[in-house]
């Protein structure tokens, strides 16, 4: 028998029942969006040049937004001036790293943090704050992931970028990868699939949230066994898998996985 774990790491791990309770919820929250432009792609190594936060709810609209380039005292690389047109010359007069965090504090520990690829950006939240004391987490219930809830309610979109979404919907943002527009396109994306949860009824839903693949690691959180033990598993009961070199994982059917605990309970 299957037992569901008390934590979990990700929205993706819920069983869908729960994650439709989870969004339904969401939807009469006030969001808090933050998108970051970084000097690299991890958070140990790298540090943040650009932070954007806007404040909004389905029933208020966009509430406030605050944009900041961050002088972050280490070199910005080509790459990323190309990709995000922000230079040396730009952050080098921005006030410091400690001061902005301490600005933006109150506005990141209300409402429900929220961005696309949430994992990238609370990593790189969490190593600011952690560089001037400040322990930051915010509670599992109160984060939202655009790129989950994109793949559970637009499977047949190839990508889930940001940029492939924005051209898909015809947001008018103004330029990617710089925070303020990335930051109004992911608040226009969460807005625009939270009003289908809030408006469609639950076994629309549910059936396309069996549709989703999700990753080993989720399938074995909702199984309740290790990485190691989910290859048997999905073998022996002859789930089927396709292997996705982007997201580095197996990928199995949501619906499979869910009638397989079904099975075992």
């Amino acid at each position: 028998m299957f037992l569901p774990k008390t934590q979990l790491p990700s929205q993706s791990a819920l069983r869908s029942n729960d994650l439709l309770a989870y969004y339904r919820d969401l939807c009469e929250q006030t969001l808090t969006v933050v998108d970051l432009e970084t000097t690299g792609g991890t958070a140990r190594n790298c540090r943040v040049i650009e932070v954007s936060i806007l404040q909004a709810s389905l029933k208020h609209g966009i509430q406030n937004q605050v944009t900041h380039l961050v002088n972050p005292k280490v070199p910005v690389p080509y790459q990323i001036t190309r990709l995000t047109g922000i230079s040396q010359a730009m952050v080098d007069p921005a006030p410091e790293s400690e001061e902005i965090w301490r600005e933006c504090l109150p506005m990141l520990e209300n409402g429900v943090i929220t961005a696309h690829n949430l994992a990238f950006d609370y990593s790189f939240i969490q190593s600011e704050y952690g560089l001037i004391g400040v322990n930051f987490r915010r509670p599992f219930n109160l984060q939202l992931c655009t790129v989950i809830l994109a793949r559970l309610l637009l499977p047949e979109l190839r990508s889930r970028a940001l940029p492939a979404l924005v051209s898909h919907f015809g947001f008018d943002v103004g330029r990617s990868h710089r925070a303020e527009s990335d930051t109004l396109a992911c608040w226009l994306l969460a807005k625009l699939l939270l009003r289908q949860i809030q408006n469609q009824d639950d076994a629309s839903l549910l059936a396309l949230f069996a549709e989703q693949s999700i990753t080993s690691g989720d399938a074995a959180d909702l199984l309740n066994c290790s990485l190691i033990e989910i290859g048997s598993i999905a073998k022996k009961a002859k789930l089927k898998a396709r292997y996705s070199q982007h997201r580095g994982s197996n990928l199995y059917r949501r619906g499979d996985i869910e009638n397989l605990i079904d099975r075992c309970d």
